[in-house]
């Protein structure tokens, strides 16, 4: 790790000595929870992920007895249903590895869209696809979803015996997926430890589980997790890294440096997704938090304002972005530098970065376990099915604008859709304010593309940070750190009418469906407008139609 502060310094170093002084490594191994809170409430049974490698090394002959047969079965596809710190780490390994020869290829579903549903119901054949059902809780209604709507369709095309046998469940220990996994005879129920966060769960069954599905090495990846393991317990901050990094990233967050932005090698770019939950949601609360700004395209130094913090994740064989970061180095912002010698470093990046996220928890003075702000959304998302089902439609909003196709909701004076945009992102401040583009829309790549785009424009015109996530799926990453912060964001929904909409189950195995997912993600998405809201954030939601569903780079 290498690290340029420049006028920063002096800071980090009053943050250092606190660390040291507050004895803050060693009473973390000691699970003491007055690190953070007097109250140990969702502190002490949350903090089973500093055990996490020793415990998941145990189940690693299950784990790869269970990935034998199911080869053996003749499996080739695996479809994990999970959502946040159950479906991202999955995600990572798959995109960063890919597939050893001979074992499944692994696919995520964490879009309620309905389009994306059906991508995987028409793309893998159930005779050969083994359904990964994953979470914590037993109850996140995607998942379920998810689980219910694939079971009735392995169940119309291989039988009710073989139907079971191409499910399993990965969750705690007395969740609700437990029992509705024994009662459809699941094949396997792996039960994860219970004291282990989902963002915190990388190293455990919710990550390692899938990652064994795509033939990776584990003693090899966890041989790595082991070194940093060893070297966070190190009192000394100039060899514990992690414990350097946090109180760096918290030092900085605290001074108002708060844009955490990632700039990674092409092959593990998509590491930054999983940091992003994991800052975001641990650090997004009691108005403080680092936004973690992930994918943003790298722009030139003039065009960043001082509130940038930049990570340079990169593979040693890699020079892609030396270059651009050498420019910003210049320019005095902030940079940690990491070098990894190949892609199992993954392995040991996991730990550090959550015991780095734990050490920043302390010095911003939040407590880093508990997601106190995403319950809003979900509950007034049930708000708006309980409307559903009782009058059979979703409440209506009325535009404030339409032009083209194009319906704009909120609190906007403009007369045409050109000045839309202006109007509202001219309120950012610079330095201080980021843009949340929020995409309710299928996952697509030219979309997310023309979303890029628009991101670098807004980088390039008014100067301040951007993030891009789908929904829902950032609700269970960054929707935390979106309603709990200082409230200086500004956020932008997309969404579109549903072309082809797909019933959810309302039980596994039976016909009948009282809901949509079309439905589904409506009411999410006007849930989170309706959080936002009452966190007195500000939000436009854009509606696109089908021809222009794939051109928001054109709003700017």
């Amino acid at each position: 790790m290498k690290v340029h502060l420049g006028e920063h310094q002096s800071a980090v170093e009053k943050s250092f000595a606190d660390l040291s002084m507050n004895q803050i490594v060693s009473r973390i191994w000691k699970k003491d929870y007055t690190v953070w809170k007097n109250d140990p409430e969702e502190i002490s049974n949350r903090l089973g992920w500093l055990d996490c490698i020793d415990v998941t090394k145990k189940m690693f002959n299950e784990i790869i007895s269970f990935v034998e047969e199911i080869r053996i079965a003749g499996f080739t596809q695996a479809l994990i249903m999970g959502m946040g710190g159950s479906s991202l780490a999955p995600e990572v390994i798959r995109l960063t590895f890919g597939v050893k020869k001979g074992y499944l290829d692994l696919h995520v579903l964490d879009s309620t869209h309905p389009e994306a549903v059906l991508k995987y119901e028409n793309e893998l054949d159930p005779s050969e696809t083994l359904y990964v059902v994953s979470t914590k809780s037993g109850g996140t209604i995607e998942t379920i979803s998810f689980m219910k709507y694939f079971f009735n369709n392995a169940l119309k095309k291989l039988g009710r015996e073989k139907a079971s046998g191409h499910f399993i469940a990965i969750t705690d220990p007395g969740s609700g997926l437990e029992e509705m996994a024994k009662d459809l005879n699941f094949r396997k129920i792996f039960l994860n430890d219970p004291d282990i966060g989902g963002r915190f769960s990388a190293l455990s069954l919710f990550g390692i589980v899938p990652a064994a599905l795509i033939g990776i090495n584990l003693e090899k990846l966890f041989s790595r997790a082991e070194v940093i393991l060893t070297e966070s317990k190190d009192h000394d901050l100039l060899k514990n890294k992690s414990a350097a990094l946090g109180t760096i990233i918290g030092s900085l967050g605290s001074k108002g440096v708060d844009k955490l932005t990632i700039i990674s090698s092409p092959q593990i770019q998509f590491f930054g997704a999983w940091l992003e939950q994991l800052i975001a949601e641990s650090t997004g609360k009691d108005g403080k938090g680092i936004l973690p700004v992930d994918l943003e395209l790298v722009n030139v130094p003039e065009n960043y304002s001082g509130d940038r913090v930049f990570v340079y994740i990169k593979l040693k064989s890699d020079s892609t972005f030396d270059k651009k970061v050498d420019a910003l180095k210049s320019a005095g912002f902030p940079l940690i530098e990491f070098n990894w010698d190949d892609i199992y470093e993954l392995g040991g990046e996991f730990f550090r970065w959550e015991f780095a996220t734990s050490v920043a928890g302390y010095v911003l003075g939040v407590q880093p376990f508990d997601q106190p702000n995403v319950e809003s959304a979900k509950i007034a998302a049930r708000k708006m099915m309980k409307q559903y089902s009782e009058v059979g439609e979703l409440p209506s909003l009325e535009p404030s604008l339409m032009e083209d196709g194009i319906k704009v909701y909120g609190d906007i004076r403009s007369k045409n859709l050109k000045d839309v945009l202006d109007e509202f992102l001219s309120s950012s401040e610079k330095g201080q304010s980021y843009i949340s583009l929020q995409a309710y829309l299928k996952p697509d790549k030219e979309i997310w593309k023309s979303l890029q785009i628009l991101r670098f424009k807004i980088l390039s015109k008014y100067k301040v940070a951007t993030t891009l996530g789908y929904g829902p799926r950032f609700l269970h990453s960054t929707g935390q750190l979106h309603k709990g912060d200082s409230g200086k964001g500004l956020f932008i929904q997309f969404i579109s009418n549903v072309q082809e909409d797909v019933p959810i189950p309302d039980t596994a195995g039976m016909d009948k469906s009282s809901i949509s997912f079309g439905t589904l993600i409506s009411a999410q998405s006007l849930g989170d407008r309706q959080a936002l809201l009452e966190n007195q954030r500000a939000i436009i939601r854009i509606e696109l139609d089908g021809a222009q569903i794939d051109s928001a780079a054109n709003l700017i």
